[in-house]
């Protein structure tokens, strides 16, 4: 393929480290992504409406607990990397990456709010030979839909005098394997020139590219990715509620058929879905099906079943109360672990969320521990209420008529919440071992007495 003039420059830049690469979002995906460019020897600018997002990182310090802030520093001593709120920075820019949330409204409809006013903001400095690459998770046809005709609508053509491709996120916060780096990129670009340059681009900062035919088919890759988890987790969830009315375990028969060397992959019950993507992404592709007449069934029914777990969560916690002639309203809970997923401080979407606001609707006294989100706002949550993380020692778990465990936290002392809560309830199988005050998701409960193995009391892998 000939490359433009345009876009042959743009490519050489590219290739000499000369491209000023911008970042517009500051977030989980935004800063990783912003640092891996400036480690690559670009001078990168990240843009973000919050002022204490941008002093932090122009001080060097990292927010986020996967980017170092050894990291950061370093960057910014190299001056590599800067922050700022100004979108007038897009002006000295020859690529820009959109990495800002694309949410659900209330009635499950995409929210591209926080989209349009990125590429309104890009649409003001937009030059000739610039690169514009949406990351942002959102529906099949966003990219040629909807940011295109408004690039465009400054009278620059895409594919000609500047480049749009789409390509998808894939981060998994607190992955110790798979980080921005080395987790392959997938990229889709409005014409071959686009997919070219994009292509360029992120091979210059991560170790594998994978191109595909358009942005359509980017876009619908990372939908795809999720749903596949969604559905997956939803027939798992629904295999919990079933094996807890048949008094199996469920998570002795998913370990179990693990050990299948073909046709088979484990995925493990829990309190519901968390964090940005799994809860919305499936709902982003059946709104997309429904406005062209077509009824995604698996996606509505996982997400059905997946929303329903922190309602089950609820009623084991009052079963559990109720073998002590308890009542939730006025009984003592304690939540162990509210971020949406282990060892990491994230709290979208966080089922743990939904669970509390449940229990304190119910009239339940609430506290919550979690050593990764010390505080919890009051308009974090439904409840509405601002709260502090409470230390778990054997005086304080005590004290409480039952505990929960939410999110299964390697920095938890399983054993030691197992010989000093009253009543315990586990969603995450976190404690192996049976015992009699220990009620555990999906699976029966136990009449056994004995004192625990503690050596068997880990998180589940």
């Amino acid at each position: 393929m000939t490359l433009s003039g345009l876009a042959a420059s743009l490519l050489e830049r590219i290739q000499a480290r000369r491209a000023r690469t911008g970042v517009l979002g500051l977030g989980y995906v935004g800063l990783p992504l912003a640092v891996e460019f400036a480690r690559s020897g670009f001078f990168t600018t990240g843009i973000d409406l919050d002022g204490r997002k941008v002093a932090a990182v122009n001080d060097g310090r990292s927010y986020i607990d996967d980017v170092p802030t050894a990291t950061v520093a370093q960057l910014r001593q190299d001056g590599r990397l800067e922050a700022t709120t100004d979108f007038g920075a897009l002006a000295h820019l020859d690529t820009v990456t959109i990495a800002v949330p694309t949410p659900l409204r209330k009635t499950k409809d995409p929210d591209m709010s926080y989209v349009v006013s990125a590429v309104e903001q890009i649409g003001k400095y937009l030059h000739p030979g610039m690169l514009v690459v949406l990351e942002s998770t959102t529906y099949p046809g966003t990219t040629e839909e909807l940011v295109r005709p408004m690039l465009e609508a400054g009278g620059l053509e895409v594919g000609r005098d500047v480049f749009l491709a789409f390509s998808p996120e894939r981060v998994d916060p607190g992955n110790a394997i798979y980080h921005t780096r080395n987790v392959p990129k997938v990229v889709g670009g409005c014409t071959p020139q686009c997919t070219a340059l994009a292509s360029a681009l992120y091979g210059a900062v991560i170790d594998s590219i994978v191109p595909v035919g358009s942005t359509r088919v980017a876009e619908m890759v990372k939908l795809l990715e999720n749903t596949f988890r969604a559905v997956n987790i939803g027939l798992v969830n629904e295999l919990a509620l079933m094996c807890d009315r048949l008094k199996i375990d469920v998570w002795e028969v998913v370990e179990a058929a693990a050990t299948k060397p073909f046709g088979f992959m484990p995925f493990f019950p829990g309190p519901g879905l968390g964090g940005h993507c799994i809860p919305i992404d499936p709902f982003y592709l059946s709104w997309k099906a429904r406005e062209n007449g077509f009824e995604a069934r698996f996606i509505e029914l996982a997400g059905h079943v997946n929303a329903s777990m922190p309602h089950f969560v609820v009623e084991k916690v009052v079963d559990a109360l109720n073998t002590r002639c308890k009542a939730l309203n006025g009984s003592s809970v304690l939540v162990a672990g509210i971020a949406y997923k282990r060892d990491i401080d994230d709290i979208r979407e966080s089922p743990a969320l939904d669970v509390m606001a449940l229990l304190h609707a119910k009239g339940a006294r609430l506290s919550y521990a979690d050593p990764h989100v010390p505080r919890l706002a009051a308009g974090a949550w439904p409840g509405h209420v601002g709260l502090e993380a409470v230390p778990l020692t054997p005086a304080s778990v005590a004290r409480f008529d039952c505990v929960v465990i939410l999110t299964d936290h390697r920095a938890f002392d399983y054993p030691m919440l197992v010989r000093s809560a009253p009543l315990l309830v586990d969603t995450r199988n976190a404690i192996r071992t049976r015992h009699a005050h220990v009620f555990r998701l999906g699976s029966p409960a136990s009449d056994d007495t004995r004192d625990a193995d503690t050596a068997d009391i880990v998180p589940a892998a």
